[in-house]
This record gives structure tokens, sequence and C-alpha cells, in this order.
């Protein structure tokens, strides 16, 4: 048992082996029952875990939600930011968790499965600072349409052709081992679609290891963001961190 830690506002009485960081933005209508199916995967594991909500921007009742969960389970811990950013909102959980082992899922992208096979790695003899759960490994079960796809597998070759990244994917569900990643994360600037990308290309270039780890890919819900309005703006996007990282010397 330890008191709460005055360095992360509001973290849990009983220190948490997992901190499971949700972004959530507009989620009012799968946010409860999300968290309650992530929560009951922890505690079948026996694990003493947190889940963090890291609400950005919603203009539906996705904050109200969020508090309401915290007040009725101590294990809910909620973070809000004023603007909608994905990535921003990640970057914040992960440097607000306590618990020794990160995972993030998104709330309509979560697998308790993941959830066994990435503590194992994270706990094993040299453990990688992230393992990714590769849309794209060998073994994966990637059940969304085709055009989603097509648009993971370029934006994993320009990824590798471009930037040297070691592993097939950046997006999606990951673990990491908090005090490896969050001087990393610090140092990220990017948000939105490219704060997963920079963290990961971040810490392979310092040397870390990083992992991968085959999924199922079944989401809740069809992508809210066009492709046409995603992939222009990704590519602005990964020329400006092409420009930082080099800049950076990283």
């Amino acid at each position: 048992m330890s008191q709460s830690d005055p360095a992360h506002p509001g973290a849990p009485e009983v220190t948490p082996e997992v901190t499971v960081v949700m972004p959530a933005h507009n989620e009012e209508a799968l946010l409860a029952r999300s968290v309650e199916e992530v929560g009951a995967a922890l505690r079948e594991r026996d694990l003493a875990y947190e889940i963090l909500v890291s609400e950005n921007g919603s203009t539906d009742a996705t904050l109200a939600v969020a508090h309401d969960l915290a007040a009725k389970d101590s294990t809910v811990r909620v973070l809000t930011r004023p603007t909608a950013d994905y990535g921003k909102a990640m970057r914040a959980g992960i440097l607000a968790a306590v618990g020794n082992d990160i995972v993030v899922f998104d709330t309509d992208y979560y697998d308790g499965d993941f959830v066994d096979a990435v503590l194992e790695l994270l706990r094993g003899d040299d453990p990688p600072a992230i393992v990714v759960g590769s849309k794209r490994a060998p073994g994966t079960n990637d059940t969304r349409p085709w055009p989603r796809r097509l648009i993971t597998a370029t934006f994993a070759t320009v990824l590798r052709v471009g930037f040297g990244l070691g592993v097939s994917d950046t997006h999606g569900m990951k673990a990491m081992r908090r005090v490896a990643v969050a001087p990393v994360a610090e140092q990220c600037r990017f948000g939105t679609d490219l704060f997963d990308t920079e963290l990961v290309l971040r810490a392979e270039r310092a040397g870390m290891r990083v992992a991968e780890v085959p999924v199922v890919v079944e989401e809740k819900r069809p992508s809210r963001t066009p492709i046409a309005r995603r992939v222009p703006r990704t590519l602005v996007g990964l020329v400006r961190l092409r420009v930082v990282l080099w800049r950076d010397r990283v």
C-alpha cells in the first residue's frame, strides 16, 4: 500500500502494476463499456491496475461519463485537455501513469490477450522498452476494410524506407516500460496521428529495443476520420517529422 503520489494528482492509493491509458474524444457511447471490459480483463489476470482516461476536446458527454466512472471506481482516473488531439492525449496519459508497465488502448480497440503477450515480454529477461501490437506482423488477423489495410501497408513502407523504422507498425495497441519510455515521450513534439510514430522512432534511435506482437484487429466501429482527409495530413506531418528528427540529430 502506498500513499497518493504528489507528482501524479489523483493517483490511486494502491500502487498499480499496470496503467492502461485510453485517449477519449467524443466517446460517450463507448467509454463506459470499454472501461468496464478492460477493467474486467485486468481483474481476471489478478493485476493491480489503474485505467487512465485521457479525455481531449470532447463536445459530448465523454468527460462527464469519465468522471462518473472515476467516482464509482477508484481504479479509474481522468485527465482532460481542452482541445481534440489524440497524440497529445496519449502523451499526457503516458507521462501521468503510475504503473511500471503502461498499456495503450483505444476506446474502440482493446484486447485482454494483448496484455498477456506484452507483460510476458516486458517482465522477461532483456525486456524491450516498447511492444507494438502490429497490424502488419506475421500472424496478425486484420479484419478492417481493404482501403484501411492498404493505407497501413503504405504508411509502414514509408516509415521503413524513409525513416529506417525497425518494426512493421507504430499505431494501435502498444505497451511500454514507464521508466524507459517516459523521458522519450517528454521529447516528443508531435500530436494527432504522429505521436505514436515519433515515440517509436525516437526510442529506436536512442538504442532502445522495440518489439512487436501479432494482434487480432477488430475495431468496434469504422474509422471516424475520412481517408481523403487523413492521408494528406499525415504526409505533411511526416515531412515535418523528418525535419525535426534531423535537426535533433536523432
